[in-house]
């Protein structure tokens, strides 16, 4: 939700609604102004044709008259009429009085009573008597709720239309958009077969995003694919020729009689072994990464794999001082490719004897997380510098201290090579102290 509210749509929607409030707020508020000024004028002509009408009277006593006359069928509620004589005698329905609060109407019959309201009052003296006549503001006052009522039903249905538009439109957005970033996830993560699917209701800017990210992942994927090709030729070529010169070195080393000599042809075959290691390893990563392997799938006791190896390298850990043991459960079963895995385990267990010091605890550990197996590798040796992690499975690529230490640098790109094709997340973090090296099974690898 979060993400949904901080979404591009959403956002433009809630600016929408803002401006479309505020232009609503400022036309009701206008509508209101001038709808009052117009009623107000009203009054006003209403009053000054009333005042006409009384002027046309002949004397103080036809006004007296005529003031009495109209008050008695006019609701004070309305319309007030006033005259004083000029001998003082009120008429009318009303009399205007000033208080300390201004100006009020007091009704002639009820007790001077004084009326509620506002009114609109016109004063003249007629014939040496003072004529008020008084129209209520009631309809004036009245248009104010009228307005806010107005105000509420057009403006909160609105407001909830837009904002439900821009939620709906917000998550199908959300939705493409988590398309594309786990599509890039993906391929980052090694995976450069995945794509965007885009479907019919993308819109244009999303759709050409997800165009451009289908076509980087295949440019990469036919980069990576000719870089492993070259390097898989190069391996197979090479191969052959490594092995003659393997046993041309074996035929040369059974006649000749210096004992130099021998050591020198011993130590030319140890180095063409680590070459023809170097190619059979590029071979076989090049074989796993092809992805044809999967067709040899079966349900593998992982379990058992485990303490089998632990137990194959418990006297190589002995022999190192290290503790070497395995924690899990009695028997846990997926699809694999037995030699693949036993291969994985063997090179993450190897890792760990050869670049940790004396005294280090290797630990093999087998459980189930989030729904698959969860396999980890841990030490307590000096670990992998965090800013390493992201190289040390690259071809090749070995840490500074490492280069000392047995082996190619293809061993951890084996295990990432073999984790992919397993569908497993391969992970590397800190064991505090050492190194864990973690693979996440997925759950429909689990039998």
């Amino acid at each position: 939700m979060t993400r949904l509210w901080r979404s591009m749509p959403l956002r433009l929607a809630l600016v929408l609604v803002v401006i479309f409030g505020t232009v609503s707020l400022f036309s009701l508020a206008a509508s209101y102004a001038f709808t009052r000024s117009v009623f107000e004028q009203g009054i006003r002509d209403d009053l000054a044709q009333d005042l006409a009408g009384f002027r046309a009277a002949p004397s103080a006593r036809a006004v007296a008259l005529l003031v009495q006359g109209e008050s008695s069928g006019t609701n004070p509620d309305r319309v007030v009429l006033s005259y004083v004589s000029p001998s003082g005698q009120i008429y009318g329905n009303g009399a205007i009085a000033r208080g300390d609060e201004g100006f009020h109407i007091i009704s002639l019959d009820e007790g001077h009573s004084t009326f509620d309201g506002d009114y609109l009052a016109l004063n003249a003296r007629l014939f040496g008597g003072q004529l008020t006549i008084a129209r209520s503001r009631a309809e004036i006052e009245a248009l104010r709720p009228v307005f806010l009522n107005i105000l509420w039903i057009s403006l909160i249905p609105t407001v909830l239309i837009a904002l439900s538009g821009g939620l709906i439109l917000a998550r199908r957005s959300q939705r493409h958009v988590e398309v594309i970033r786990a599509t890039l996830e993906r391929v980052t993560s090694g995976d450069l077969a995945a794509r965007v699917v885009t479907g019919a209701g993308w819109s244009d800017d999303l759709l050409r995003i997800g165009t451009s990210v289908n076509d980087m992942a295949g440019a990469q994927e036919r980069s990576v694919t000719a870089l492993r090709q070259v390097s898989s030729d190069i391996a197979h070529d090479l191969k052959t020729p490594v092995q003659r010169v393997s046993l041309q070195l074996e035929e040369l080393s059974q006649v000749l009689d210096s004992a130099e000599a021998t050591e020198l042809v011993d130590r030319a075959r140890a180095e063409v072994e680590g070459i023809s290691a170097v190619f059979a390893s590029l071979l076989q990563l090049a074989q796993v990464e092809d992805g044809a392997l999967k067709d040899k799938f079966a349900p593998v006791d992982l379990a058992g794999l485990c303490r089998t190896m632990v137990e194959l390298y418990e006297p190589s850990a002995a022999a190192r001082r290290q503790t070497l043991c395995f924690e899990g459960p009695e028997t846990l079963v997926l699809q694999g490719e037995k030699t693949l895995l036993g291969q994985l385990l063997a090179n993450l267990i190897e890792n760990a004897q050869h670049h940790t010091p004396e005294g280090t605890a290797i630990t093999v550990s087998l459980a189930q997380a989030q729904g698959g197996p969860l396999l980890c590798v841990s030490d307590t040796g000096p670990g992998i510098p965090e800013a390493e992690r992201a190289r040390v499975t690259q071809r090749l690529y070995r840490l500074d201290r490492s280069r000392n230490t047995p082996g190619n640098g293809l061993g951890l790109s084996l295990v990432e090579a073999v984790a992919l094709l397993h569908g497993a997340d391969f992970t590397f973090e800190d064991a505090q102290p050492g190194l864990r090296v973690a693979l996440q099974f997925r759950p429909q690898t689990a039998l």
